[in-house]
C-alpha cells in the first residue's frame, strides 16, 4: 500500500491576535489567520504582487503557545498539514473551509517591545508522540 503525504509549510504575517477556545473534553485550540504575499515581474517587466490568506488551528500545548506569544502582525513559521471542514449552519446552509492544522509553529523576525522569549518557544512543536484524537471544533 502507497503512503500520501499532506504536508504544508507558510511564513507570513498574522492578521490578528490567535483566539483560543476549548473543546467540550478540555483540550485547548487556537485559531488564527496568515497573510503570505509574493510578488514577480510579468514579461512586460511590471511588478505584481498578491496576498493568500490561510486560516490555521493548533491544539493542545502548541494552541497555548500560540495564543501566549503570537499577536498580529507578527511574521511566523507555520508547518502542518491541510484540511477540509465542512458543516452546515442553523438554516441548512453548506459551508466548507480549509485550513492548516499546525503541528510546529516558529517565530520570525524582529522581538517586540524587547519581550524576553526563550529558545524552546521561538520554536514551538505539537506532541508527535501520540495521534491527537481531536475533537469537534467548539465554535
Amino acid at each position: 500500500m502507497s503512503r500520501g503525504l499532506n504536508k504544508v509549510q507558510i511564513i507570513g504575517h498574522l492578521g490578528k491576535d490567535p483566539e483560543m477556545r476549548y473543546t467540550p473534553s478540555g483540550k485547548p485550540v487556537t485559531t488564527f489567520s496568515v497573510a503570505v504575499s509574493r510578488s514577480w515581474n510579468s514579461a512586460d517587466g511590471e511588478r505584481h504582487s498578491e496576498t493568500e490568506w490561510f486560516n490555521v488551528v493548533a491544539w493542545g500545548n502548541l494552541a497555548e503557545i500560540c495564543k501566549q506569544y503570537l499577536v498580529k502582525g507578527q511574521q511566523v513559521y507555520i508547518e502542518g498539514r491541510l484540511q477540509t471542514r465542512r458543516w452546515d449552519d442553523k438554516e441548512g446552509q453548506k459551508h466548507t473551509s480549509v485550513e492548516i492544522v499546525a503541528n510546529e509553529m516558529m517565530m520570525l523576525g524582529d522581538r517586540r517591545d524587547g519581550n524576553n522569549h526563550s529558545q524552546e518557544v521561538e520554536s514551538a512543536s505539537a506532541d508527535n508522540g501520540s495521534a491527537m484524537a481531536e475533537d469537534e471544533f467548539p465554535f
